[in-house]
């Protein structure tokens, strides 16, 4: 049997947490404040207490917490990462945890969504932000926190090299990420893209350009394989 909601903009999947043991996550670019909000409130009349909403950026996020607040749905806004949780996340329950690695600092608001949706997700999750191989030493250091982790998100603009030394000094998965951080030629993160699809290390699997999100979903996924 078909358990959805139709709102006439969008189609509610009830499913989706029995299929996959993760409830529907809202993508927010795109959807006004209202359709939000409308879509959230359905989701919590039908059990799921816990939302992730996704690419919302500042005076949507400020209406959609004021919204939600009127009819007692409490909601959180993580600016750099562009998320609102609505309800909370989940309490930690993965097998390990997962280290999110930047090769800079313009990199952070990828490394935050993937890092915000991985915490919701259940999840304990280590930053280990601006160690680009420009100044390998720097990664070096950290590598005592990145070798702990269950799974390795590497997150780089440019040249993208950074998932490919992670790759070559951790035996836990690495989920690359590139990003649109870059000079012209970077292409707005396909030159880096292309670099992590090209990876000589093994063990490296890449999503697409910025996107945080897929890459915390997946860590998750991988950091739970042990509880089912």
């Amino acid at each position: 049997m078909d358990r959805s909601i139709e709102l006439g903009f969008a189609n509610i999947d009830l499913e989706r947490r029995e299929r996959t043991g993760i409830a529907e996550v809202i993508y927010g670019e795109g959807k006004s404040a209202e359709q939000i909000v409308q879509i959230v409130r359905q989701m919590y009349e039908h059990g799921e207490e816990h939302v992730l909403i996704t690419r919302v950026d500042g005076e949507k996020a400020r209406i959609i917490n004021r919204e939600l607040e009127a009819v007692d749905i409490i909601s959180n806004t993580y600016d750099d990462a562009r998320i609102v949780v609505a309800g909370g996340g989940h309490s930690p329950d993965g097998v390990g945890r997962i280290a999110v690695v930047t090769g800079g600092t313009s990199d952070i608001p990828v490394a935050e969504e993937a890092a915000r949706t991985a915490e919701f997700l259940g999840n304990e999750v280590d930053r280990v932000y601006d160690v680009g191989v420009a100044g390998l030493h720097r990664l070096i250091s950290k590598v005592d926190i990145i070798r702990s982790a269950t799974v390795v998100i590497a997150i780089a603009g440019m040249e993208g090299a950074l998932a490919s030394v992670v790759g070559g000094l951790v035996s836990a998965p690495v989920i690359a990420v590139p990003t649109s951080v870059g000079y012209g030629a970077n292409f707005g993160g396909l030159s880096a893209l292309l670099a992590m699809l090209n990876s000589c290390a093994s063990g490296v699997s890449v999503v697409n350009i910025d996107n945080g999100f897929g890459a915390g979903y997946q860590a998750s996924l991988i950091n739970h394989t042990g509880k089912k």
